[in-house]
Protein backbone atom coordinates (compact mmCIF):
# COMPACT_ATOMS: atom_id res chain seq x y z
CA UNK A 1 0.00 0.00 0.00
CA UNK A 2 1.51 3.71 -0.90
CA UNK A 3 1.79 5.54 1.63
CA UNK A 4 -0.49 8.65 1.41
CA UNK A 5 -0.04 11.83 4.19
CA UNK A 6 -2.73 10.76 6.55
CA UNK A 7 -1.00 6.86 6.57
CA UNK A 8 2.93 7.31 7.97
CA UNK A 9 5.25 4.76 6.31
CA UNK A 10 5.77 2.50 8.57
CA UNK A 11 9.50 2.05 10.04
CA UNK A 12 11.16 -1.07 11.25
CA UNK A 13 12.75 -0.28 14.89
CA UNK A 14 16.47 -0.38 14.54
CA UNK A 15 18.22 -2.73 16.47
CA UNK A 16 20.74 -0.83 18.99
CA UNK A 17 24.20 -1.86 17.65
CA UNK A 18 26.81 -1.79 20.28
CA UNK A 19 30.25 -0.88 19.36
CA UNK A 20 32.59 -2.38 21.84
CA UNK A 21 35.82 -0.18 21.65
CA UNK A 22 37.66 -3.06 23.27
CA UNK A 23 40.88 -2.66 25.17
CA UNK A 24 42.28 -0.05 23.45
CA UNK A 25 45.02 -2.50 22.16
CA UNK A 26 47.11 -1.60 18.98
CA UNK A 27 47.57 -4.85 17.89
CA UNK A 28 43.73 -5.39 17.18
CA UNK A 29 43.62 -2.32 15.38
CA UNK A 30 42.58 0.28 18.08
CA UNK A 31 44.65 3.17 17.60
CA UNK A 32 41.94 6.04 18.61
CA UNK A 33 42.86 7.38 22.20
CA UNK A 34 40.57 6.34 24.57
CA UNK A 35 41.41 8.33 27.40
CA UNK A 36 43.27 11.84 27.99
CA UNK A 37 46.74 10.03 29.01
CA UNK A 38 46.53 8.30 25.60
CA UNK A 39 46.07 11.24 23.85
CA UNK A 40 48.58 13.47 24.83
CA UNK A 41 50.87 10.60 24.43
CA UNK A 42 49.53 10.43 20.68
CA UNK A 43 49.99 14.43 20.34
CA UNK A 44 53.71 14.18 21.60
CA UNK A 45 55.66 11.75 22.57
CA UNK A 46 57.11 12.20 26.02
CA UNK A 47 60.06 12.34 25.82
CA UNK A 48 60.43 15.33 23.34
CA UNK A 49 59.53 17.89 26.25
CA UNK A 50 63.23 18.16 27.31
CA UNK A 51 64.03 20.33 24.63
CA UNK A 52 60.71 22.43 25.72
CA UNK A 53 62.21 22.48 29.42
CA UNK A 54 65.52 23.37 28.39
CA UNK A 55 64.47 26.41 25.54
CA UNK A 56 61.37 27.76 26.78
CA UNK A 57 59.79 26.45 30.27
CA UNK A 58 63.03 27.15 32.07
CA UNK A 59 63.44 30.34 30.96
CA UNK A 60 60.05 31.26 31.64
CA UNK A 61 59.29 29.70 34.42
CA UNK A 62 56.98 27.40 36.14
CA UNK A 63 53.58 29.39 34.92
CA UNK A 64 54.75 28.81 31.22
CA UNK A 65 54.45 25.46 31.85
CA UNK A 66 51.79 23.54 28.91
CA UNK A 67 49.52 21.51 31.60
CA UNK A 68 50.08 18.36 29.21
CA UNK A 69 53.62 18.51 29.81
CA UNK A 70 53.32 19.56 33.34
CA UNK A 71 51.20 16.55 34.21
CA UNK A 72 51.84 14.10 32.00
CA UNK A 73 55.16 14.24 29.70
CA UNK A 74 57.29 16.08 32.08
CA UNK A 75 57.62 12.64 34.00
CA UNK A 76 59.58 11.03 31.16
CA UNK A 77 62.25 13.25 32.64
CA UNK A 78 61.65 11.77 36.09
CA UNK A 79 59.95 15.32 37.06
CA UNK A 80 56.52 14.91 39.00
CA UNK A 81 55.17 18.42 40.03
CA UNK A 82 55.20 17.96 44.18
CA UNK A 83 52.60 18.64 46.78
CA UNK A 84 51.66 21.93 47.86
CA UNK A 85 52.60 22.26 51.91
CA UNK A 86 49.38 22.70 54.18
CA UNK A 87 47.04 20.11 52.17
CA UNK A 88 45.88 17.51 54.69
CA UNK A 89 45.15 14.13 54.04
CA UNK A 90 41.31 14.22 53.77
CA UNK A 91 41.82 16.62 50.78
CA UNK A 92 43.68 14.54 48.40
CA UNK A 93 40.87 13.12 46.60
CA UNK A 94 39.04 15.87 46.64
CA UNK A 95 41.46 19.08 45.18
CA UNK A 96 41.50 19.25 41.02
CA UNK A 97 45.37 18.59 40.02
CA UNK A 98 46.24 22.24 39.80
CA UNK A 99 45.28 23.01 43.31
CA UNK A 100 47.68 20.39 44.72
CA UNK A 101 50.36 21.67 42.43
CA UNK A 102 53.11 23.36 43.84
CA UNK A 103 55.35 25.10 41.68
CA UNK A 104 58.34 22.84 43.04
CA UNK A 105 59.25 19.25 41.72
CA UNK A 106 60.04 15.75 42.87
CA UNK A 107 62.86 14.84 40.71
CA UNK A 108 64.03 11.22 40.65
CA UNK A 109 67.52 10.25 39.44
CA UNK A 110 68.34 6.75 37.70
CA UNK A 111 70.38 4.68 39.26
CA UNK A 112 69.38 1.53 37.26
CA UNK A 113 71.20 -1.68 38.83
CA UNK A 114 71.42 0.41 41.96
CA UNK A 115 75.16 0.86 40.98
CA UNK A 116 76.75 4.45 41.70
CA UNK A 117 80.40 5.55 42.01
CA UNK A 118 81.95 8.02 44.13
CA UNK A 119 81.86 10.89 41.57
CA UNK A 120 78.40 10.05 41.08
CA UNK A 121 77.07 10.61 44.81
CA UNK A 122 79.00 13.30 45.60
CA UNK A 123 77.70 14.53 41.99
CA UNK A 124 73.79 13.77 43.74
CA UNK A 125 74.90 15.19 46.88
CA UNK A 126 75.60 18.23 45.32
CA UNK A 127 73.16 18.70 43.54
CA UNK A 128 71.07 18.09 46.36
CA UNK A 129 72.35 20.63 48.33
CA UNK A 130 72.33 23.87 45.77
CA UNK A 131 69.26 22.93 44.14
CA UNK A 132 67.14 20.54 46.68
CA UNK A 133 67.02 22.54 49.84
CA UNK A 134 69.42 19.39 50.76
CA UNK A 135 66.75 16.68 50.28
CA UNK A 136 67.48 12.92 49.50
CA UNK A 137 65.65 9.77 49.37
CA UNK A 138 66.64 6.50 48.25
CA UNK A 139 63.63 4.54 47.26
CA UNK A 140 63.12 0.99 47.35
CA UNK A 141 63.57 1.23 43.60
CA UNK A 142 67.01 1.66 43.86
CA UNK A 143 66.45 5.72 42.95
CA UNK A 144 67.50 8.22 44.66
CA UNK A 145 64.45 11.25 44.66
CA UNK A 146 65.27 15.14 45.42
CA UNK A 147 62.62 17.67 46.22
CA UNK A 148 62.08 21.08 45.71
CA UNK A 149 63.21 21.56 42.42
CA UNK A 150 62.66 24.48 40.64
CA UNK A 151 62.23 24.21 36.42
CA UNK A 152 64.20 27.13 36.02
CA UNK A 153 67.21 24.86 37.72
CA UNK A 154 66.56 21.27 35.83
CA UNK A 155 68.77 22.44 32.59
CA UNK A 156 71.52 22.83 35.29
CA UNK A 157 71.24 19.26 37.53
CA UNK A 158 70.93 17.71 34.31
CA UNK A 159 74.21 19.19 33.54
CA UNK A 160 75.60 17.82 36.36
CA UNK A 161 74.15 14.52 36.51
CA UNK A 162 74.86 13.57 32.74
CA UNK A 163 78.20 14.86 33.38
CA UNK A 164 79.21 11.89 35.92
CA UNK A 165 77.32 9.16 33.51
CA UNK A 166 73.69 9.88 35.68
CA UNK A 167 70.60 10.65 34.16
CA UNK A 168 66.51 11.33 35.00
CA UNK A 169 65.10 9.64 31.26
CA UNK A 170 62.48 7.68 31.68
CA UNK A 171 62.50 7.68 35.35
CA UNK A 172 59.09 8.18 35.33
CA UNK A 173 56.24 8.31 33.03
CA UNK A 174 54.51 5.19 30.80
CA UNK A 175 58.13 3.72 29.62
CA UNK A 176 60.73 1.05 30.90
CA UNK A 177 61.54 2.70 34.68
CA UNK A 178 64.93 1.88 36.21
CA UNK A 179 65.96 -1.64 36.01
CA UNK A 180 66.22 -2.85 39.33
CA UNK A 181 69.46 -5.46 39.72
CA UNK A 182 71.41 -7.12 42.90
CA UNK A 183 73.20 -4.94 44.34
CA UNK A 184 76.09 -7.48 44.69
CA UNK A 185 76.05 -8.61 41.10
CA UNK A 186 79.79 -9.55 39.91
CA UNK A 187 80.77 -8.86 43.70
CA UNK A 188 79.00 -11.72 46.08
CA UNK A 189 80.66 -15.17 46.86
CA UNK A 190 77.79 -17.40 46.35
CA UNK A 191 76.06 -15.74 42.75
CA UNK A 192 74.67 -17.68 40.49
CA UNK A 193 75.29 -15.25 37.41
CA UNK A 194 76.33 -11.74 36.69
CA UNK A 195 73.34 -9.99 35.20
CA UNK A 196 75.24 -6.75 35.03
CA UNK A 197 75.57 -6.95 31.28
CA UNK A 198 71.93 -7.63 30.70
CA UNK A 199 71.27 -4.29 32.40
CA UNK A 200 73.81 -2.89 30.38
CA UNK A 201 72.91 -3.77 26.76
CA UNK A 202 68.77 -3.08 27.56
CA UNK A 203 69.59 0.28 29.13
CA UNK A 204 72.03 1.28 26.00
CA UNK A 205 69.64 -0.12 23.09
CA UNK A 206 66.12 0.64 25.06
CA UNK A 207 65.89 3.52 27.85
CA UNK A 208 65.43 6.71 25.78
CA UNK A 209 64.67 5.11 22.57
CA UNK A 210 61.18 5.68 21.05
CA UNK A 211 60.46 2.24 20.25
CA UNK A 212 59.02 1.71 23.45
CA UNK A 213 58.29 5.17 25.25
CA UNK A 214 54.79 5.45 24.78
CA UNK A 215 53.51 2.29 26.59
CA UNK A 216 50.03 1.58 28.07
CA UNK A 217 51.36 2.50 31.69
CA UNK A 218 54.88 2.36 33.43
CA UNK A 219 56.88 -1.11 33.10
CA UNK A 220 59.23 -2.37 35.80
CA UNK A 221 62.00 -4.70 35.31
CA UNK A 222 64.09 -6.69 37.89
CA UNK A 223 67.38 -8.85 36.84
CA UNK A 224 69.43 -10.83 39.37
CA UNK A 225 71.81 -13.41 39.64
CA UNK A 226 71.79 -13.53 43.01
CA UNK A 227 70.62 -17.02 45.38
CA UNK A 228 69.47 -14.10 47.70
CA UNK A 229 66.85 -13.19 44.91
CA UNK A 230 67.36 -9.72 45.49
CA UNK A 231 65.06 -7.95 43.71
CA UNK A 232 61.69 -8.46 44.24
CA UNK A 233 61.24 -10.29 41.53
CA UNK A 234 57.69 -11.22 42.32
CA UNK A 235 55.99 -8.03 41.76
CA UNK A 236 57.70 -6.36 38.73
CA UNK A 237 56.42 -6.83 35.37
CA UNK A 238 58.99 -8.78 33.83
CA UNK A 239 61.71 -10.29 36.19
CA UNK A 240 64.86 -12.52 35.50
CA UNK A 241 65.98 -14.50 37.95
CA UNK A 242 69.27 -16.45 38.10
CA UNK A 243 69.33 -20.31 38.06
CA UNK A 244 71.50 -23.44 36.96
CA UNK A 245 69.82 -25.50 34.39
CA UNK A 246 70.98 -28.95 34.33
CA UNK A 247 71.86 -29.09 30.78
CA UNK A 248 72.95 -25.36 29.75
CA UNK A 249 74.18 -24.08 32.99
CA UNK A 250 74.00 -20.98 34.36
CA UNK A 251 71.01 -18.45 32.98
CA UNK A 252 68.07 -16.61 33.93
CA UNK A 253 64.25 -18.28 35.09
CA UNK A 254 61.51 -15.75 33.59
CA UNK A 255 59.03 -14.46 35.86
CA UNK A 256 56.24 -11.99 33.91
CA UNK A 257 53.28 -10.26 35.20
CA UNK A 258 53.80 -8.99 38.85
CA UNK A 259 53.11 -5.46 40.64
CA UNK A 260 50.68 -4.37 43.83
CA UNK A 261 48.71 -1.09 44.06
CA UNK A 262 45.31 -1.79 44.72
CA UNK A 263 44.98 -5.34 42.58
CA UNK A 264 48.30 -6.94 44.11
CA UNK A 265 49.17 -9.85 41.71
CA UNK A 266 52.13 -11.94 41.63
CA UNK A 267 54.63 -12.27 38.83
CA UNK A 268 54.46 -15.98 37.16
CA UNK A 269 56.87 -17.47 35.49
CA UNK A 270 56.87 -19.07 31.90
CA UNK A 271 59.08 -21.79 32.56
CA UNK A 272 61.82 -20.42 30.22
CA UNK A 273 65.30 -20.90 30.72
CA UNK A 274 66.59 -17.49 29.17
CA UNK A 275 70.95 -17.31 28.78
CA UNK A 276 72.89 -14.17 29.64
CA UNK A 277 73.36 -13.01 26.17
CA UNK A 278 69.71 -13.47 25.17
CA UNK A 279 67.94 -11.63 28.34
CA UNK A 280 68.06 -8.00 25.90
CA UNK A 281 66.00 -9.65 22.90
CA UNK A 282 63.38 -11.57 25.58
CA UNK A 283 62.77 -8.10 27.61
CA UNK A 284 62.27 -6.25 24.15
CA UNK A 285 59.61 -9.26 23.29
CA UNK A 286 58.06 -8.87 26.54
CA UNK A 287 57.77 -4.79 26.43
CA UNK A 288 56.33 -5.61 22.98
CA UNK A 289 53.58 -7.46 24.02
CA UNK A 290 53.22 -4.76 26.86
CA UNK A 291 53.33 -2.20 23.97
CA UNK A 292 50.82 -3.77 21.22
CA UNK A 293 48.14 -6.07 23.18
CA UNK A 294 48.66 -3.52 26.72
CA UNK A 295 44.77 -2.48 27.50
CA UNK A 296 44.67 1.47 27.37
CA UNK A 297 41.26 1.99 27.44
CA UNK A 298 41.04 2.22 31.20
CA UNK A 299 44.17 3.20 33.47
CA UNK A 300 43.16 1.07 36.21
CA UNK A 301 43.67 -1.77 33.78
CA UNK A 302 46.70 -1.20 32.17
CA UNK A 303 49.29 -2.71 33.85
CA UNK A 304 50.56 -5.46 32.63
CA UNK A 305 49.07 -8.26 35.01
CA UNK A 306 45.99 -7.33 33.98
CA UNK A 307 46.83 -8.74 30.50
CA UNK A 308 49.06 -11.71 32.22
CA UNK A 309 46.22 -12.66 34.18
CA UNK A 310 43.64 -12.88 31.58
CA UNK A 311 46.04 -14.61 29.19
CA UNK A 312 47.71 -16.84 31.59
CA UNK A 313 51.90 -17.94 31.01
CA UNK A 314 50.82 -20.17 28.18
CA UNK A 315 49.32 -17.94 26.17
CA UNK A 316 51.83 -15.35 27.12
CA UNK A 317 54.62 -17.62 26.02
CA UNK A 318 53.01 -18.83 22.66
CA UNK A 319 52.86 -14.79 21.65
CA UNK A 320 56.47 -13.93 23.08
CA UNK A 321 57.72 -16.92 20.76
CA UNK A 322 55.87 -16.79 17.84
CA UNK A 323 55.10 -13.32 17.24
CA UNK A 324 58.24 -11.54 18.78
CA UNK A 325 60.84 -13.69 18.93
CA UNK A 326 60.88 -16.28 16.43
CA UNK A 327 62.04 -19.31 17.82
CA UNK A 328 61.10 -21.57 20.73
CA UNK A 329 62.53 -20.49 24.23
CA UNK A 330 64.50 -22.77 26.51
CA UNK A 331 62.23 -24.96 29.55
CA UNK A 332 64.11 -24.64 32.61
CA UNK A 333 63.88 -24.79 36.41
CA UNK A 334 62.42 -22.49 38.97
CA UNK A 335 64.51 -20.98 41.21
CA UNK A 336 65.38 -22.37 44.69
CA UNK A 337 64.34 -20.84 47.56
CA UNK A 338 66.06 -17.86 48.98
CA UNK A 339 69.06 -18.75 50.66
CA UNK A 340 68.83 -15.88 53.52
CA UNK A 341 65.68 -14.61 55.04
CA UNK A 342 66.90 -11.16 54.87
CA UNK A 343 68.10 -10.03 51.30
CA UNK A 344 69.24 -6.53 51.85
CA UNK A 345 73.30 -7.64 52.02
CA UNK A 346 73.28 -5.70 55.49
CA UNK A 347 76.69 -6.53 57.27
CA UNK A 348 80.12 -7.06 56.47
CA UNK A 349 80.25 -9.73 53.36
CA UNK A 350 83.12 -11.26 51.64
CA UNK A 351 83.51 -10.19 47.97
CA UNK A 352 84.58 -12.98 45.23
CA UNK A 353 88.09 -11.06 45.15
CA UNK A 354 88.63 -11.39 48.77
CA UNK A 355 88.05 -8.14 49.55
CA UNK A 356 84.74 -7.11 51.48
CA UNK A 357 81.06 -5.19 50.90
CA UNK A 358 79.44 -3.29 53.96
CA UNK A 359 75.77 -2.67 54.00
CA UNK A 360 74.26 -0.64 56.25
CA UNK A 361 70.95 0.99 57.31
CA UNK A 362 69.69 4.43 56.62
CA UNK A 363 65.90 5.26 58.81
CA UNK A 364 63.42 4.48 56.22
CA UNK A 365 65.47 5.42 53.13
CA UNK A 366 65.75 8.99 54.21
CA UNK A 367 69.30 10.81 54.11
CA UNK A 368 70.13 14.07 52.93
CA UNK A 369 72.42 15.78 50.04
CA UNK A 370 75.33 16.56 53.04
CA UNK A 371 75.22 13.23 54.02
CA UNK A 372 74.90 11.49 51.06
CA UNK A 373 78.43 13.40 50.00
CA UNK A 374 79.67 12.36 53.41
CA UNK A 375 79.27 8.74 52.33
CA UNK A 376 80.91 9.20 49.21
CA UNK A 377 84.02 10.38 51.24
CA UNK A 378 83.94 7.93 53.60
CA UNK A 379 83.70 5.50 51.01
CA UNK A 380 86.80 6.99 48.79
CA UNK A 381 89.01 7.16 51.72
CA UNK A 382 88.46 3.71 52.26
CA UNK A 383 89.64 2.92 49.07
CA UNK A 384 86.39 2.08 47.38
CA UNK A 385 84.79 3.86 44.63
CA UNK A 386 81.73 1.62 43.97
CA UNK A 387 78.49 2.01 46.19
CA UNK A 388 75.31 0.46 45.69
CA UNK A 389 71.50 1.16 46.70
CA UNK A 390 69.00 -2.13 47.27
CA UNK A 391 65.40 -2.85 46.72
CA UNK A 392 65.26 -2.65 50.93
CA UNK A 393 65.80 1.68 50.52
CA UNK A 394 69.40 0.78 52.24
CA UNK A 395 73.08 0.99 50.97
CA UNK A 396 76.35 -0.67 50.38
CA UNK A 397 79.89 0.62 50.16
CA UNK A 398 82.47 -2.53 47.77
CA UNK A 399 85.54 -3.24 47.58
CA UNK A 400 86.77 -2.50 51.43
CA UNK A 401 90.18 -4.41 52.33
CA UNK A 402 90.24 -6.38 55.80
CA UNK A 403 92.12 -3.65 57.39
CA UNK A 404 89.88 -0.98 56.96
CA UNK A 405 86.18 -2.49 57.70
CA UNK A 406 86.47 -1.07 61.47
CA UNK A 407 87.10 2.25 60.50
CA UNK A 408 84.40 2.83 57.43
CA UNK A 409 81.88 1.05 60.27
CA UNK A 410 82.61 3.73 62.86
CA UNK A 411 82.62 6.77 60.49
CA UNK A 412 79.10 5.04 59.23
CA UNK A 413 78.13 4.46 62.80
CA UNK A 414 79.20 8.29 63.33
CA UNK A 415 76.31 9.35 60.66
CA UNK A 416 73.83 7.27 62.36
CA UNK A 417 73.85 4.93 60.06
CA UNK A 418 74.48 0.87 61.12
CA UNK A 419 76.15 -1.83 60.17
CA UNK A 420 74.42 -4.00 62.68
CA UNK A 421 71.30 -2.53 62.66
CA UNK A 422 68.06 -4.23 64.90
CA UNK A 423 65.24 -5.63 63.37
CA UNK A 424 63.25 -2.22 63.39
CA UNK A 425 65.77 -0.45 61.48
CA UNK A 426 67.11 -3.04 59.09
CA UNK A 427 62.91 -3.80 58.23
CA UNK A 428 60.86 -1.17 58.31
CA UNK A 429 60.42 0.90 54.76
CA UNK A 430 58.42 3.79 53.89
CA UNK A 431 56.75 5.65 51.01
CA UNK A 432 57.30 9.69 50.59
CA UNK A 433 54.24 10.47 51.88
CA UNK A 434 52.08 13.26 52.94
CA UNK A 435 54.83 15.49 52.95
CA UNK A 436 55.43 15.60 49.27
CA UNK A 437 53.18 13.10 46.97
CA UNK A 438 49.84 14.08 45.68
CA UNK A 439 48.15 11.15 46.38
CA UNK A 440 49.00 10.43 50.20
CA UNK A 441 46.68 10.71 52.70
CA UNK A 442 48.99 10.73 55.88
CA UNK A 443 53.03 10.83 57.18
CA UNK A 444 55.28 8.15 56.33
CA UNK A 445 58.92 8.62 56.88
CA UNK A 446 59.32 10.97 59.97
CA UNK A 447 56.64 8.52 61.72
CA UNK A 448 58.22 5.68 60.61
CA UNK A 449 61.66 6.85 61.93
CA UNK A 450 59.99 7.36 65.44
CA UNK A 451 58.60 4.13 65.44
CA UNK A 452 61.70 2.45 64.94
CA UNK A 453 63.29 5.02 68.08
CA UNK A 454 59.84 3.72 69.96
CA UNK A 455 60.19 -0.36 68.92
CA UNK A 456 63.86 -0.13 69.44
CA UNK A 457 63.18 1.03 73.18
CA UNK A 458 60.56 -1.58 73.59
CA UNK A 459 61.65 -4.56 72.61
CA UNK A 460 65.64 -4.44 73.10
CA UNK A 461 65.97 -8.18 72.40
CA UNK A 462 63.90 -8.69 69.95
CA UNK A 463 66.05 -10.29 66.87
CA UNK A 464 64.05 -12.17 64.10
CA UNK A 465 63.61 -10.59 60.75
CA UNK A 466 60.14 -8.35 60.30
CA UNK A 467 59.82 -5.78 57.67
CA UNK A 468 57.41 -2.97 58.67
CA UNK A 469 56.23 -0.97 55.73
CA UNK A 470 54.49 2.25 55.97
CA UNK A 471 52.59 3.51 52.94
CA UNK A 472 50.48 6.98 52.69
CA UNK A 473 47.63 5.53 50.32
CA UNK A 474 46.60 2.62 48.68
CA UNK A 475 48.85 2.59 45.99
CA UNK A 476 51.14 0.45 47.92
CA UNK A 477 54.77 2.09 46.43
CA UNK A 478 55.93 0.84 49.68
CA UNK A 479 54.61 -3.03 49.63
CA UNK A 480 52.95 -2.81 52.15
CA UNK A 481 50.86 -6.63 50.91
CA UNK A 482 53.70 -8.10 51.20
CA UNK A 483 55.58 -7.13 54.29
CA UNK A 484 54.83 -8.92 57.58
CA UNK A 485 53.20 -5.33 59.03
CA UNK A 486 51.96 -3.44 56.27
CA UNK A 487 50.31 -0.05 57.21
CA UNK A 488 48.22 1.49 54.47
CA UNK A 489 47.65 5.53 55.04
CA UNK A 490 44.21 6.43 55.74
CA UNK A 491 42.54 8.96 58.05
CA UNK A 492 40.06 7.59 60.84
CA UNK A 493 38.30 7.94 63.83
CA UNK A 494 40.08 8.03 67.22
CA UNK A 495 38.41 7.21 70.39
CA UNK A 496 37.18 11.10 71.15
CA UNK A 497 35.86 10.38 67.56
CA UNK A 498 38.04 13.05 65.68
CA UNK A 499 39.48 12.59 62.58
CA UNK A 500 43.13 11.44 62.96
CA UNK A 501 45.60 10.05 60.78
CA UNK A 502 45.58 5.92 60.85
CA UNK A 503 46.47 2.76 58.80
CA UNK A 504 44.95 -0.10 57.80
CA UNK A 505 46.50 -3.31 58.86
CA UNK A 506 48.10 -5.99 56.63
CA UNK A 507 49.65 -8.73 58.09
CA UNK A 508 52.13 -11.99 56.77
CA UNK A 509 52.88 -10.74 53.62
CA UNK A 510 55.51 -12.24 51.91
CA UNK A 511 57.63 -12.49 49.14
CA UNK A 512 60.90 -14.90 48.48
CA UNK A 513 59.67 -17.94 50.89
CA UNK A 514 56.07 -18.61 50.67
CA UNK A 515 55.38 -15.62 48.32
CA UNK A 516 52.16 -14.17 49.59
CA UNK A 517 50.01 -11.43 50.19
CA UNK A 518 48.98 -11.94 54.12
CA UNK A 519 45.46 -11.28 55.41
CA UNK A 520 43.60 -8.37 56.50
CA UNK A 521 41.66 -8.91 59.95
CA UNK A 522 38.40 -7.51 59.76
CA UNK A 523 38.45 -3.83 60.44
CA UNK A 524 41.79 -3.96 61.92
CA UNK A 525 42.71 -0.40 61.97
CA UNK A 526 45.37 1.81 64.37
CA UNK A 527 45.72 5.62 64.78
CA UNK A 528 49.20 6.82 64.17
CA UNK A 529 49.15 7.68 68.09
CA UNK A 530 49.02 3.75 68.46
CA UNK A 531 50.91 2.52 66.44
CA UNK A 532 54.00 1.48 68.58
CA UNK A 533 51.35 -0.04 71.13
CA UNK A 534 50.02 -2.09 68.54
CA UNK A 535 53.09 -3.35 66.98
CA UNK A 536 54.81 -3.83 70.22
CA UNK A 537 51.60 -5.60 71.36
CA UNK A 538 51.50 -7.72 68.40
CA UNK A 539 55.35 -8.36 68.21
CA UNK A 540 55.09 -9.68 71.60
CA UNK A 541 52.07 -12.55 71.01
CA UNK A 542 54.38 -13.41 67.85
CA UNK A 543 57.16 -14.76 70.39
CA UNK A 544 54.38 -15.69 72.87
CA UNK A 545 53.02 -18.19 70.17
CA UNK A 546 55.78 -18.72 67.73
CA UNK A 547 56.63 -22.83 67.17
CA UNK A 548 60.46 -23.21 66.60
CA UNK A 549 61.89 -21.09 63.55
CA UNK A 550 58.49 -19.88 62.61
CA UNK A 551 58.22 -16.78 60.86
CA UNK A 552 56.34 -14.44 61.75
CA UNK A 553 54.31 -14.66 58.21
CA UNK A 554 53.34 -17.90 59.08
CA UNK A 555 52.62 -17.26 62.31
CA UNK A 556 50.30 -14.81 61.35
CA UNK A 557 48.20 -17.28 59.03
CA UNK A 558 47.41 -18.98 61.52
CA UNK A 559 47.04 -16.68 64.50
CA UNK A 560 43.26 -15.54 65.98
CA UNK A 561 41.91 -12.09 65.14
CA UNK A 562 42.46 -11.80 69.24
CA UNK A 563 46.49 -11.90 68.89
CA UNK A 564 46.35 -10.06 65.90
CA UNK A 565 44.71 -7.06 67.29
Amino acid sequence: MAATPDTPTPVTPRRKVSRHRGEGQWAVGHFTPLNGNEQFKKDDDGLNVRTRIETIYSKRGFDSIDPQDLRGRMRWWGLYTQRKPGIDGGKTAVLEPEELDDEYFMLRVRVDGGRLTVPQLRAIGEVSEQYARGTADITDRQNIQLHWIRIEDVPAIWDKLEAVGLSTTEACGDCPRVIIGSPVAGIAADEIIDGTPAVDEIHERYIGNKEFSNLPRKFKTAISGSPVQDVVHEINDVAFVGVNHPEHGPGFDLWVGGGLSTNPKLAQRLGAWVPLDEVSDVWAGVVGIFRDYGYRRLRTRARLKFLMADWGPEKFRQILEDEYLKRKLVDGPAPEEPSHRWRDHIGVHRQQDGRFYVGFAPRVGRVDGTTLTKIAELAGAHGSDRLRTTVEQKMIILDVTEDQIDSLVAGLEALDFQVKPSPFRRGTMACTGIEFCKLAIVETKARGSQLIDELEKRLPDFDEPLTINLNGCPNACARIQVADIGLKGQLMLNKDGEQVEGYQVHLGGALGLEAGFGRKVRGLKVTSAELPDYIERVVRNFEAEREDGERFATWAARASAEALS
